[in-house]
């Protein structure tokens, strides 16, 4: 026998039989025939490893058990979607596209998936790379895990590279499965598919994610140009000749009555679906008008996604409990009978302020009906009223801090009560949680628990403090639940935020109404924190984006002496109180748009683009009339075909740095 011959043999056959079985839902053969030919090809590679494969249908059971997961940078950003939540809104984003363009065009029509987005790149025929979605910038390398979904191909037409994106998911069958077994186990159950999906692709054994039986749905492939497309339903249609699963329900609409017709049929029919929908997304299908309708900073102009109304459960209040924010917010909280709210376990929920439980007059007692806020969030819609015991008593809101026991204050004009004073326990542990979060001082190992402990112990009081513990290293290390690597770990990263930008730090300092974007434009002002111990209201207001309220706010926080004294500890640290923007004075790039195509060998995409906004100019994915530079590396392919075509200026590598030298 030849053996090589043989493995082709039998990998062509399993790619074919897990096709038809699990992509096209028509399977040719029998699970024993289909079982009997893997274990033939298990056993020859076994006996035969220079004959293995990263294609091989074998790789499907899994194995590789991994430390962690290593970062992986999108070549182009996964951006989300602009979500729309009624019939109105569909029309206006209707609107909106015909208002940028003069010509026809129809939609592209697509359910929602609940699961999580994913990155597939193949190079050459062969299944190279998968990706979450991250940050939309960066995200985690779960290649191990997905080659473990059997509809994913592991090879595709010879000589094709690509990349296409699409929605990773657990079918509702293969939920309650994996919820029996956990049971069995004696595990906490999976909470809905969607944290089932994504807490399956991230472990770190493989051969767990291989019994989980994920599945994915394709929605997009990525440089279409490339491949010779021009619209999403060709391109779709290109994806699924290769062998990728697409959802068979797409559909191509003409109008947008057309659109708010299957929108009003799949609210209905959602539950009949063999895996869950959140939605419907909507996208312009000629690929030609994407650039000229444009993106924000966080989504396409020319898609979005049309979320299903939530569903509601009705449920009794047991007690409204208050909660004391950083800066002394005062929030009432609803606690009630644990229920089921589109597939998570609800028991509280958020009642913002005195005015919100007084207009919906909610008190002890009540039955209420409770929905997920966009999908996410518990929110309390209303009172059932005729369930309401005859003896209930309206609310009242409390006259003291539920933690310091001081008077409380709301001040004219405000919704919220605020506790005011400054030692209260609850407004310095949640001002040093907040100043440690990833947005702010990024400091790992020193969460919210260990915050709470560390301040119940009375090692962390201020802000300073938490540069001070190094000091007690000794003591640290002794305490039940730590040890030398974690303490040592945690004093490394504390030591690193010292580096950070002087963004990072105003924004950790918590000073209200100044978030982390204002905190970037203050200090675009400012350039030094020092300099905002003399900043004037009337300075601050001449900035575009700072209003009145924020100027009070951050002017009113440097003229305290206690903070003032604060942030004189912090430089005596050694923390960076400079801000270094990564925009130049030279604003020669102004109003210039740039694409990037092909292999770049002098500096990544990511560079390219910092390079291009620092001099206040704009990267897009595509080439239009409006783009007045395409920067081409090697293989650049049909962009370069386009700008060529449309006389749009072509750059290489080394005319590029000519240009930002000039």
């Amino acid at each position: 026998m030849d053996v090589k011959k043989r493995i082709e043999e039998l990998r062509k056959t399993l790619h074919q039989w897990g096709h038809e079985y699990y992509v096209l839902d028509q399977p040719s053969v029998s699970d024993q025939e289909y079982d009997q030919l893997m274990q033939e090809l298990i056993d020859l590679e076994e006996r035969y490893p220079e004959y293995q494969s990263p294609s091989s249908p074998t790789q499907r059971i899994g194995g590789e058990v991994l430390d962690k997961f290593e970062k992986v940078e999108h070549d182009h950003p996964m951006m989300s979607l602009s979500n729309a939540f009624s019939k109105e809104d569909l029309l206006a984003f209707d609107a909106r596209i015909k208002r940028n363009i003069d010509q026809d065009f129809d939609y592209y029509v697509e359910l929602k998936i609940d699961g999580l987005a994913g990155s597939l790149k193949y190079e050459d025929g062969e299944f190279i790379q998968a990706a979450t979605r991250g940050n939309g910038q960066i995200g985690e390398n779960v290649t191990q895990n997905v080659k473990t979904i059997y509809s994913i191909p592991l090879r595709i037409e010879e000589g094709s590279s690509l990349e296409v994106r699409g929605e990773i998911f657990m079918s509702k069958d293969a939920f309650i499965k994996a919820n029996i077994e956990r049971e069995d186990e004696g595990k906490e159950l999976f909470k809905n598919p969607r944290n089932a999906a994504a807490g399956s692709l991230r472990q770190l054994d493989s051969k767990v994610a291989a019994k989980r039986s994920l599945d994915m749905f394709i929605y997009s492939l990525m440089a279409p140009e490339n491949h010779g497309v021009t619209t999403h339903e060709e391109a779709l249609n290109y994806v699924r000749d290769l062998g990728f699963k697409v959802n068979p329900l797409s559909k191509r609409c003409k109008t947008i009555d057309e659109v708010l017709d299957l929108v009003e049929e799949y609210t209905t029919k959602r539950n009949t679906l063999s895996y869950e929908i959140d939605g419907v997304v909507i996208k312009v299908n000629d690929l030609s008008l994407h650039e000229e309708i444009g993106y924000t900073a966080k989504s396409p102009k020319w898609a979005i996604a049309y979320k299903f109304p939530a569903e509601e459960v009705i449920t009794k209040v047991q007690d409204i409990t208050f909660q004391v924010g950083r800066t002394g917010q005062i929030t009432p909280v609803a606690t009630f009978d644990t229920v089921l709210v589109q597939g998570s376990s609800v028991s509280r929920a958020t009642l913002h302020n005195e005015d919100y439980i007084k207009q919906k007059d909610i008190r002890l007692g009540d039955y209420v009906k409770i929905k997920k806020a966009g999908d996410i969030i518990p929110e309390v819609v209303s009172v059932v009223l005729e369930e309401r015991p005859k003896d209930s008593v309206p609310f009242s809101m409390i006259e003291e801090c539920p933690v310091c026991h001081e008077d409380i204050v709301k001040k004219d004009g405000q919704a919220d009560h605020f506790c005011v004073n400054p030692d209260c326990p609850a407004k310095k542990m949640e001002g040093l949680v907040h100043f440690v979060s990833r947005k702010a001082m990024n400091i790992e190992g020193l969460g919210e628990r260990i915050i709470e402990q560390f301040y119940n112990d009375g090692f962390i009081q201020t802000i300073s403090d938490i540069y001070r513990l190094k000091d007690i290293r000794e003591t640290l290390i002794t305490k039940e639940g730590f040890g030398v690597k974690s303490i040592d770990k945690m004093l490394e990263h504390i030591e690193k935020s010292k580096e950070n930008n002087a963004n990072q730090l105003l924004f950790g300092l918590g000073i209200r109404h100044v978030g982390e974007k204002v905190s970037k434009v203050i200090m675009d002002y400012a350039e030094n924190v020092f300099e905002l111990f003399e900043v004037t209201k009337s300075d601050l207001i001449e900035i575009d984006e700072i209003g009145d309220v924020i100027a009070e706010s951050v002017v009113s926080y440097f003229e305290n002496e206690e903070n003032r004294k604060q942030l004189e500890e912090l430089r005596d640290f050694g923390l960076n109180m400079d801000y270094h923007s990564n925009k130049l004075a030279d604003q020669d790039l102004q109003d210039q748009t740039f694409v990037l195509t092909g292999k770049l060998e002098q500096f990544t995409r990511s560079e390219a683009k910092e390079m291009i906004e620092a001099r206040g100019g704009k990267v897009t994915g595509s080439v239009s009339k409006k783009t007045n530079y395409v920067i081409a590396g090697s293989d650049a392919g049909s962009k370069l075909d386009k700008a060529n075509k449309l006389g749009v200026k072509v750059l290489s590598e080394g005319a590029f740095l000519d240009l930002l030298d000039r």
